[in-house]
C-alpha cells in the first residue's frame, strides 16, 4: 500500500490508541475495559453496528465526492457574497503568523487530530464503558457529514487561497499532501467546516448527556478528555484559517451544523436503545402524520431555497468568476477521473483587462514535484507538462481530457509581471454527467433530520419541557401528543 498522509496518520492514530486510553482513565482506573472481556462487550453492546456505521459514511462521502465536479456547472458557488462580507480577514491572519514550522504542524494537526478525534473518541468511551456516549459520538461522525451534504453540493463556497490574491495554499500546494487532498477533497467545499462541525458535535454531546443528568461538566469523569476536544477544536479554528483553507463564517456555519447533529442525536438515541420502552412504543398513526406533514413541510421550504439557488446561479453563469489571482499566483481546478469512453471539456476564460493568462495541465501525480511548502513552481510545471497555453484578455481556450481513470489538475497563473493585480479567471467544466437526481436524494436525510430538531424542540417549548430532554413525548406530563 502506497504510503499517503492518510494512512501515515492513521498508523499513528492506532498505535496512540492504548496509550490515549490509558492517559485518560488514570484518574478512573476502575472503569477500563479488561482486555478478555473487549469481545463479549463488543457483543453484548452490539459495537460492532458502530464499525459497520464507519464503513456507510466513507462510502456516503465518497458518492458526495463523486457528484460535486460534476454539477458545478450548474450549482456554481458563493465564493464572492462571502468575500463581500469577510474581505481580505483571513490573509491578515496567514501574513502575520506565518512561518515554516508552524505551517508543518499546523498541517499535521489538520489531518492527524481530525482522524483522532473521529476514531480515538469512540474508542475511549467504548473502553470506560460510556454506552450511551459511545453511540452518540460514533452518530456524530455518521450524520455530520450526511447534514453538510446539501451545503457542500449546492452551495459551494472555494476555499480561501482559491480566491483572495496573494494568499498562499499551505496546506494544499505541499507535494506529500496535494495527492491525498485532491482526490478525497474537492477543495471547493469550505462551508461548512466539518473540522469545526465534528468535534464541536461531540462537545455539544458531551455537554447535553451530563447537563441532562443533572451534573456540572467539572463533575463528570471524563471531563479531562472533554477539555481536550474542546482544545483541539479551538485550535482547529485557526488551523482553518491560517492554512488557506476556511473563511472566518465557516466557523459559525461549522458549529451550527455541528449543533443540528447533537440535538438530533442527543433526543434519538435513547430510542434506539429501548432505553425508555420499546422504540416504537407510543407511536401511533396521528403522530406519524403530524411529523410527516411539519418535517415534511421544513424540508420543502429548504428544498425551495436549493432550487432557487441552482435558479440563481444559472442564470449567473456567464458572469461568474472561478478564481481570482494576484501577481504571481498559481492555483489549481481538480478534474476527477472519469470512466472508460467519457470526456470532460474545460472552458477556461481570461476575465481580465490587461494581461494574458497562463495555463498548462498534467496528471496529478506528474505535477508533484512542483509542489513544496505551499508554492508551486510555474516554470517545473510547464517543463514537466510540456505545453504552456496563453488566453488573451476576455478570450478562452476549451481543454478536453480523454484520459479515463486518473485524475488531473488545470493549473492558471498570473504571471508576477503581468501588471495586473488582480486577475479574475472563470472556470467551466462539462462532465456530460447528470448529477442533480443523486445529489437531491443524498440531500433528503440532511433536510428531514433538520426539520425533525425544529419540530421537537418547539413541541418540547410548547410543552414547558426542557429543551435538553430527551425522554419521548408519550412521557412528558400534560404532553401535546
Amino acid at each position: 500500500m502506497e504510503l499517503n498522509p492518510y494512512w501515515t496518520m492513521m498508523g499513528i492514530v492506532l498505535i496512540l490508541t492504548p496509550l490515549t486510553c490509558w492517559l485518560f482513565t488514570l484518574n478512573q482506573k476502575e472503569r477500563r475495559t479488561p482486555f478478555g472481556r473487549m469481545a463479549s462487550v463488543i457483543h453484548e453492546k452490539r459495537y460492532y453496528l458502530h464499525v459497520m456505521g464507519y464503513f456507510i459514511i466513507i462510502k456516503w462521502k465518497s458518492m458526495t465526492d463523486e457528484l460535486n465536479e460534476p454539477m458545478k456547472t450548474a450549482t456554481g458557488h458563493w465564493t464572492d457574497f462571502v468575500y463581500a462580507i469577510e474581505g481580505n480577514a483571513t490573509l491578515w491572519i496567514q501574513e502575520v503568523f506565518q512561518n515554516p514550522v508552524l505551517t508543518e504542524f499546523l498541517n499535521f494537526h489538520y489531518l492527524f487530530i481530525y482522524l483522532f478525534l473521529i476514531y480515538i473518541t469512540t474508542i475511549y468511551f467504548a473502553y470506560v464503558g460510556e454506552r450511551d456516549m459511545t453511540d452518540k459520538v460514533t452518530l456524530n461522525y455518521l450524520l455530520i457529514y450526511a447534514i453538510a451534504v446539501p451545503y457542500y453540493l449546492f452551495f459551494n463556497v472555494e476555499v480561501t487561497s482559491s480566491w483572495i490574491p496573494g494568499m498562499d495554499a499551505l496546506l494544499y500546494h505541499d507535494a506529500w499532501y496535494t495527492e491525498f487532498y485532491a482526490t478525497h477533497d474537492p477543495l471547493d467545499n469550505a462551508v461548512p467546516s466539518l473540522h469545526i462541525a465534528i468535534p464541536f458535535g461531540i462537545i455539544l454531546l458531551n455537554w447535553l448527556h451530563v447537563r441532562e443528568r443533572g451534573m456540572k461538566m467539572k463533575e463528570w469523569e471524563h471531563y479531562r478528555y472533554h477539555l481536550f476536544i474542546v482544545a483541539n477544536t479551538l485550535l482547529f479554528s485557526f488551523t482553518i484559517l491560517y492554512l488557506g483553507i476556511h473563511w472566518i463564517v465557516d466557523i459559525p456555519l461549522g458549529m451550527a451544523v455541528g449543533a443540528i447533529g447533537a440535538l438530533f442525536i442527543h433526543h434519538v438515541q435513547p430510542r434506539m436503545r429501548n432505553d425508555h420502552g420499546p422504540m416504537f412504543e407510543g407511536v401511533n398513526k396521528s403522530k406519524v402524520m403530524r411529523h410527516v406533514l411539519v418535517e415534511g413541510v421544513i424540508g420543502m421550504l429548504l428544498l425551495v431555497c436549493i432550487f432557487g439557488a441552482i435558479s440563481y446561479q444559472e442564470t449567473e453563469a456567464e458572469e461568474r468568476v472561478s478564481f481570482r489571482l494576484g501577481e504571481g499566483d498559481v492555483t489549481y481546478d481538480i478534474i476527477q477521473r472519469f470512466d472508460y469512453g467519457e470526456s470532460v471539456s474545460i472552458e477556461i476564460t481570461n476575465l481580465g483587462e490587461d494581461a494574458n493568462l497562463h495555463v498548462t495541465y498534467m496528471q496529478l501525480q506528474s505535477s508533484l514535484p512542483a509542489m513544496g511548502e505551499g508554492e508551486v513552481d510555474w516554470e517545473k510545471l510547464v517543463e514537466d507538462s510540456g505545453r504552456e497555453l496563453l488566453v488573451n484578455p476576455g478570450s478562452s481556450t476549451v481543454i478536453t481530457l480523454e484520459e479515463s481513470f486518473i485524475w488531473h489538475l488545470v493549473f492558471i497563473h498570473n504571471p508576477s509581471d503581468s501588471g495586473e493585480e488582480v486577475m479574475e479567471v472563470r472556470v467551466m467544466n462539462e462532465y456530460n454527467d447528470d448529477s442533480m437526481l443523486p445529489a437531491f436524494l443524498l440531500s433528503l436525510p440532511s433536510l428531514w433530520i433538520t426539520g425533525f430538531v425544529i419540530h421537537r424542540l418547539v413541541r418540547l417549548k410548547l410543552s414547558e419541557q426542557s429543551l435538553i430532554s430527551s425522554l419521548p413525548s408519550y412521557k412528558w406530563n400534560d404532553s401535546e401528543e
